[in-house]
């Protein structure tokens, strides 16, 4: 597992996260702090994240 920081994009309080590299996937987890719903797409290549982002499901 590696460990990830980042800010919601809703309350921008940082947010540790622990990221599994064996896989790439979009998902939805509640932030820790806010309980708001975010938009998590992590992709992994070769076991090293290549890109993360956390987006609100607000339109």
């Amino acid at each position: 597992m590696i460990e990830h920081f980042f800010q919601c994009p809703y309350c921008w309080e940082e947010i540790s996260m622990l990221l599994d590299p064996s896989q790439s996937q979009t998902y939805v987890e509640d932030c820790e702090v806010c309980c708001n719903p975010v938009e998590l797409t992590v992709e992994f290549e070769a076991g090293e994240l290549r890109s993360f982002s956390a987006a609100s499901l607000e339109q």
